[in-house]
C-alpha cells in the first residue's frame, strides 16, 4: 500500500523524509524494519538480506535492544544501520512533550543513532520539531502490513512490488507479531527487487 502524505502534512512536518526520490538515482530502495530486535525473527532477516546482498535500517526499541543487546549487534555486525523507535513504542498524540521525548532519550542510551522513527506515525509537530533538531526523522512511502493479520500474505507482498520504485522506503518489521507475513514476503521481495534491477541499501545521513 502506497502512502502519500496529503500537501498539509508535508506542511506541517517540514523536517520529515518520506522518500529519497531523485532522477539521478534510478536503482536504489530503502528497506526498514521495526519493532525489533527480536531473537527469533531478526537473524532470520539478517540471513535473507545476506543472500541478496541486501543493506537496509532497522528501527529499534530501546526495550528490545536492552533486552537482546546480541541480536542488535549482529545488525551493525552485517553491515545494516539503525534507527531509534522509542523505547516503549509510545504514541505521541496525548502525550506531553517532555515525556515522548524523554522516552526517545531513554531508547537512545542503549541504540545510539541519527535516524528516528515514530512508533504509529503518530506525534504532534512540536514533538517533531523537538526530536528533529537532533536526529532525521524518516517516515516510508509504502507500507507492506506485514504486521497484520487481517491480509493475506500475498497481499502484503502486492502492497510493496505494485508500488515500489528508486527512491522508495519500504515499512517492513522484525517483530514476532509479523513474523508469519514477513517469513513470506521477504525472500520474495528480495528475488522481486534482484529481477527489476534494484539495489537495497541502507538509510545513512
Amino acid at each position: 500500500m502506497r502512502f502519500r502524505p496529503p500537501k498539509f502534512i508535508k506542511r506541517l512536518y517540514p523536517s520529515i523524509i518520506w522518500n529519497f526520490y531523485n532522477d539521478d538515482d534510478k536503482t536504489s530502495v530503502y528497506l526498514t524494519f521495526d519493532d525489533g530486535p527480536n531473537p527469533d525473527v531478526t537473524p532470520w532477516v539478517l540471513e535473507q538480506l545476506e543472500k541478496y546482498n541486501a543493506k537496509a535500517t532497522f528501527f529499534c526499541l530501546g526495550k528490545n535492544v536492552e533486552q537482546y543487546p546480541e541480536v542488535f549487534k549482529m545488525i551493525s555486525e552485517h553491515g545494516h544501520s539503525v534507527g531509534n523507535h522509542s523505547y516503549s513504542h509510545v504514541k505521541g498524540f496525548g502525550l506531553s512533550v517532555g515525556r515522548y521525548v524523554e522516552d526517545f532519550d531513554f531508547a537512545e542510551e542503549f541504540i545510539q543513532t541519527n535516524l528516528l522513527r515514530p512508533p504509529y506515525a503518530r506525534c504532534t509537530p512540536l514533538q517533531i520539531k523537538m526530536l528533529s533538531q537532533r536526529f532525521h526523522i524518516i517516515m516510508m512511502d509504502i507500507v507492506s502490513r506485514d504486521y497484520s493479520n487481517k491480509i493475506s500474505r500475498q497481499h502484503c507482498l502486492k502492497n510493496i512490488t505494485k508500488y515500489v520504485q528508486a527512491g522508495s522506503i519500504v515499512g517492513l518489521h522484525d517483530s514476532k507479531k509479523s513474523e508469519k507475513n514477513i517469513k513470506y514476503v521477504l525472500p520474495r521481495l528480495l528475488e522481486f527487487l534482484k529481477e527489476k534491477g534494484f539495489e537495497c541499501k541502507s538509510i545513512i545521513l
